[in-house]
């Protein structure tokens, strides 16, 4: 049974870590699944994030994952966090997507729910 995950939250809130949590859980089972990040919970793609030195980096939680991790565009650049061709396209000074992490249409999401067993939003 694949699973998709949908984080919608933001990196702030203790819904993105559950996220991150199942996300875990599911690839050390073995278990097919998908993640997709939207509305507020693109900010954990935004590389310029501080976190303390005694506390975990969600963004570089995800990126341990070695999965794929698409972001949604149009949420991401509404966010300021873009990648190198949307900062030349759109004419932004720099970019600031965390590595790993790809900026995708919704197209990418509706593929994802069609594909998927189940859908679990964070």
């Amino acid at each position: 049974m694949s699973t998709l995950l949908l984080i919608t939250s933001a990196p702030s809130s203790i819904h993105a870590w559950h996220a991150l949590g199942l996300a875990q859980s599911l690839q050390a089972k073995g278990e097919i699944f998908r993640v997709f990040f939207y509305q507020d919970g693109v900010q954990v793609a935004n590389n310029l994030q501080w976190s303390p030195d005694d506390q975990r980096s969600l963004t570089q939680e995800w990126q341990k994952l070695n999965i794929k991790l698409p972001v949604c565009v149009s949420a991401a650049l509404a966010r300021g966090i873009t990648d190198a061709e949307n900062a030349q396209r759109h004419h932004i000074e720099s970019h600031n997507l965390a590595e790993g992490f790809q900026l995708v249409g919704l197209g990418e999401l509706a593929d994802a729910v069609s594909s998927s067993a189940r859908l679990v939003q964070f």
